[in-house]
């Protein structure tokens, strides 16, 4: 079955279809959410909301890209207005304030495993983490990151150089 099948069968309300498409997806989508939300229970709850919101607007994917893309992006933007009231209430820090990043870097984390970085990302501040998670692995620039959440851009790239010198401290201490 091709995922636009899989797609109108969904929309036509079919259950098979509908656990055979949370199936195929739920696993990645929650690791999505995990790396934003840092907590099993909040991912959870993302999660659900996201596959609800992903049923009711399959008709919005037309098929021209990859549907697990798509579904990626509705995980993201849950996982973001869940975020944004916590954000929003920190303190925005001057980027003249930001730390120096250490020059071993890269060494220190070619030392790790996946699964030991994620669960130290996972215990980043919220702040942190998500602008951490849209700059570093989803790949937005920090003019997006700062449209998307309601910052500064300048507020975006002190937020990362913090959570890099916060990622690098974990890493040493280990």
């Amino acid at each position: 079955m091709t995922e636009k099948e899989l797609v109108e069968e969904c929309m036509a309300g079919k259950p098979n279809a509908q656990e055979k498409l949370f199936k195929l997806y739920s696993g990645k989508l929650f690791a999505i959410a995990l790396r934003y939300m840092g907590s099993r229970e909040e991912a959870e709850d993302v999660l659900q909301e996201s596959f609800i919101k992903i049923f009711k607007s399959l008709n919005q994917w037309k098929g021209d890209g990859p549907l697990g893309g798509w579904m990626r992006r509705v995980v993201v933007n849950t996982s973001l207005t869940q975020l944004k009231s916590r954000i929003k209430k920190q303190n925005e820090i001057s980027i003249d304030t930001a730390y120096a990043v250490h020059d071993n870097q890269e060494s220190q984390l070619e030392k790790l495993q996946a699964d030991d970085l994620l669960k130290i990302i996972s215990e980043m501040p919220t702040g942190y983490r998500t602008v951490f998670n849209l700059f570093a692995i989803e790949g937005f620039g920090h003019k997006e990151i700062s449209d998307q959440l309601g910052i500064n851009e300048s507020t975006s790239k002190t937020q990362y150089l913090k959570a890099k010198n916060w990622l690098l401290k974990r890493i040493d201490e280990r």
